[in-house]
């Protein structure tokens, strides 16, 4: 199965948007070390062993971008970054526990090394951290953002919950939760960068970019989880469906495939792990799912960057339009 690049474009290279604002970038890890910073010995470790374990940066990034894109000069921005991939490194913590994950960008996730509880304790430690930082900012807008985001996606993380394991899931459902699980943060992101900026009507255009943008990495994300090369990529082919997750993939072949296709996925939805993994991945192929579902990121992609379209030409809107591609030409 090949990666999911739909218009055979070659996958973006991140290094040129780090790279304009790399100062930004590493003031942001200096405030990430100092604010993980706690008497707790296990707190220091667990939470540098996530924080520095890779990771492509794309939540902060985004608000990074957005605050120079409206020539923010203040220092806020740093220390909302900090907040975004905090919150986001806290999600990380607390799902690889729900799906009892193993790996983690390529090696041990947290849960697997220092223990279920203790990754639970850490990710409320680093929300709560995150909520401190939030406060110095003194904006009632900036809180208002963060405490929506972080309600919706907890409500996302539920939602996905109780649709484990059911191969009805409408297409329309799935989309709920992504844009809650994974897009809201995106969105709060971008939202946050126009509030520096003192724009107060471009909030919802931003906001808008932010949660086309995510959807269009999720479901990337979902059709690569079906990918051959997963094992280089540090996780293992159909850990979804082990996890009895409905993603699109499979609610394309439950749509469209025979019989014998609907009922085989079916049934590997309903019971979890991976006994069918390679008829699922055969139905999958066979009724095109993958191409479906990068096409479904590619009209998120084109959505994000119409968002754009009033924000003024500079290097930092070229950085954003930029992410758009390759929230969906990429191969990890």
């Amino acid at each position: 199965m090949s990666t999911p690049a739909p218009v055979g474009r070659p996958a973006f290279d991140l290094d040129g948007i780090h790279a304009l604002i790399k100062n930004e970038s590493a003031a942001m890890d200096r405030e990430i070390t100092k604010r993980l910073d706690s008497e707790i010995v296990l707190i220091n470790q667990l939470g540098r062993y996530i924080i520095q374990s890779g990771g492509k940066r794309v939540r902060p990034a985004v608000l990074l971008l957005v605050a120079k894109a409206f020539a923010y000069e203040g220092a806020a921005h740093i220390t909302l970054a900090t907040v975004i991939e905090f919150i986001h490194t806290a999600t990380l913590l607390h799902d690889d526990v729900v799906d009892g994950s193993a790996m983690r960008r390529g090696r041990a996730s947290a849960n697997a090394v220092f223990g279920n509880e203790a990754s639970v304790l850490v990710g409320d430690f680093l929300y709560s951290r995150a909520f401190e930082m939030m406060v110095e900012v003194r904006s009632l807008r900036v809180m208002e953002i963060l405490a929506r985001a972080t309600n919706t996606i907890a409500e996302g993380e539920v939602m996905q919950l109780i649709n484990c394991n059911d191969p009805d899931i409408e297409e329309t459902q799935y989309l709920a939760v992504i844009r809650s699980k994974t897009a809201k943060l995106f969105e709060a992101a971008a939202e946050l960068g126009a509030v520096l900026g003192g724009v107060p009507a471009m909030e919802p255009v931003l906001a808008a970019y932010g949660r086309h943008l995510g959807t269009a990495f999720q479901l990337v994300d979902d059709a690569l989880d079906y990918g051959r090369d997963n094992a280089r990529l540090g996780k293992n082919i159909g850990d979804d469906l082990a996890e009895g997750k409905t993603t699109l993939p499979l609610i394309h072949v439950l749509r469209t495939g025979t019989e014998a296709e609907r009922a085989l996925v079916r049934s590997a939805i309903e019971q979890g792990g991976l006994d069918r993994i390679d008829g699922v991945v055969a139905a999958i192929e066979s009724t095109q799912a993958i191409a479906y579902t990068c096409a479904r990121a590619e009209g998120e992609a084109d959505r994000a960057r119409a968002a754009l379209q009033p924000l003024p030409d500079s290097p930092y809107k070229q950085a954003l339009l930029d992410l758009a591609h390759f929230s969906v030409h990429r191969d990890h």
